[in-house]
């Protein structure tokens, strides 16, 4: 949940998965109705996906995987992960290189190659591998994250109240600030959106991504202007903004009718929205429907 998501937006979705789904054997025979309910919101929804993948893998073992080769091979787990997890979890000597953890190294070994680089990774996992205590590797691994989490920040280090500056080449050189060196980022794209939100009694129209959607695969999602020609606009009731990694969504949210439920609809019950895998999109857009009435 953490990837590419801050720590105080993942606490309550994180105390309420753990809810839902208590153990491994939980979350492998949950639905996946349930499953991307409980993650929305959160974006990067292969990750839920994976998730449940190992959970069914680790339900079918006579064991939970407790080395690092065997937890590297579940569905989403990459180096990071089972490091981490080997490390904490099982006290095994390996490296746990988040991006907190990355930046504190490419300070100390002033580092001046582009972090993104898989070359320049390999050069910190190795100086991460030397100074790795290995009678605590786990309390090494989360002591380095948590200084790259609240001392060598992004943007003006504390480097004064730092426990390992006297070893950092970036400090001795005056460097700390620009470094690490980041490769060229993708520039951002904006998008206009105009959904419609049609309801009827207690009932709103919505329609549901395929299974095999490049984005957002089995979410439900409000009408696009452009999807009803046909449909009534009985006027706007809010507009708002949404980012997704680079894009920038412009939505524009109209109160709308029509005659009958066009073919690849369904009218469902805004009682039931709650549990249902409903895009953040869609939810603001609903949110703003309604705030106007």
């Amino acid at each position: 949940m953490l990837q590419q998501t801050r720590v105080a937006a993942v606490i309550p979705y994180y105390e309420r998965f753990l809810t839902l789904f208590p153990d491994a054997s939980a979350l492998a025979s949950a639905s996946e109705r349930d499953l991307l309910a409980a993650w929305a919101g959160l974006g990067y929804y292969r990750r839920a996906r994976n998730l449940q993948r190992a959970a069914r893998t680790i339900a079918d073992l006579p064991q939970f995987p407790s080395d690092y080769t065997a937890l590297r091979e579940l569905p989403g787990v990459g180096d990071y992960t089972a490091a981490a997890v080997a490390s904490i979890a099982f006290g095994m000597p390996h490296a746990a290189l988040d991006g907190n953890v990355l930046r504190v190294l490419s300070r100390m070994a002033a580092e001046r190659g582009d972090i993104k680089s898989q070359v320049v990774r390999k050069r910190l996992a190795a100086v991460a591998g030397a100074l790795l205590d290995r009678g605590r590797p786990g309390e090494f691994n989360q002591a380095l994250m948590e200084l790259g989490a609240t001392v060598c920040v992004p943007k003006q280090p504390l480097c004064g109240e730092c426990p390992i500056r006297r070893h950092c080449l970036a400090r001795q050189e005056g460097v700390e600030n620009q470094l690490p060196l980041h490769g060229v980022r993708q520039s951002a794209t904006r998008c206009e959106a105009h959904l419609l939100v049609i309801g009827k009694a207690d009932q709103v129209l919505l329609w549901q991504r395929p299974a095999d959607s490049r984005r957002l695969a089995g979410f439900w999602e409000l009408p696009e202007r452009e999807q009803l020609p046909g449909a009534s606009v009985l006027g706007s009731v809010g507009r708002f903004r949404h980012t997704i990694v680079n894009t920038t969504y412009l939505v524009q949210v109209y109160r709308a009718s029509i005659r009958a439920r066009p073919s690849g609809f369904q009218w469902l019950a805004k009682s039931g929205l709650t549990g249902l895998p409903l895009s953040t999109i869609a939810r603001k857009a609903l949110s703003r429907f309604i705030q106007s009435k």
